[in-house]
């Protein structure tokens, strides 16, 4: 049977191994450790990425007239929160080349082309594309665009960054454009804006 000093001696040792134990241990969870600091940041980063990617643009309400050939166009409200004017240079779609128009007077007649120096939507303002007014405007398409189908678009912008938005097709009778060669002639259309239900 030990003695009452080596029963004495024993307790302080054990308490010694078992704090040596705990720090240990406890340094394994500590942040300093790279395994663990690693998952932080990480999740940082991709915090930070996601508002990076959060758009350069408001986007409500876009949609494209529905067409079976030739050229349609595309159509929105562009919402420019920020604190500096933004201007598109150019949209893109898998369906059709692209440009950016507007309706302008020329020889006493309103007509479609090309809009010189692109899209600027001022700061902390708006800018609307509707038939009769600035669109994006598809030149040739490649299949026909049915009511209800959902386009892709990549706007770049004058100081090289893009942003996709999804726009769905509709039938649309209001403003009587003729999205077809020879455009530019088109007569100015009937300022009824809305796409039919």
């Amino acid at each position: 049977m030990p003695s009452t000093t080596s029963r004495r001696l024993l307790r302080p040792a054990a308490l010694i191994a078992a704090a040596l134990l705990a720090t240990s241990v406890a340094a394994c969870g500590s942040s300093d450790d790279p395994t663990t600091a690693a998952p932080s940041s990480t999740t940082a980063s991709a915090s930070a990425s996601a508002g990076a990617t959060a758009g350069v643009l408001g986007i409500r309400d876009p949609w494209v007239k529905a067409a079976d050939k030739g050229m349609t166009a595309a159509f929105g409200t562009l919402v420019n929160d920020g604190d500096v004017d933004v201007t598109i240079t150019k949209a893109a779609t898998e369906v059709s080349p692209m440009e950016l128009h507007e309706m302008t007077m020329k020889d006493g007649k309103m007509v479609m082309q090309a809009k010189p120096g692109g899209i600027v939507i001022k700061a902390r303002s708006s800018a609307t594309l509707e038939p009769g007014g600035d669109h994006l405007m598809l030149m040739d398409l490649a299949k026909p665009v049915k009511a209800g189908d959902e386009l892709s678009f990549t706007l770049t912008f004058a100081d090289g960054r893009t942003q996709t938005f999804t726009a769905v097709a509709k039938p649309f009778t209001g403003a009587q454009e003729s999205y077809a060669p020879g455009h530019g002639e088109s007569p100015m259309p009937e300022m009824s804006m809305s796409p039919a239900a």
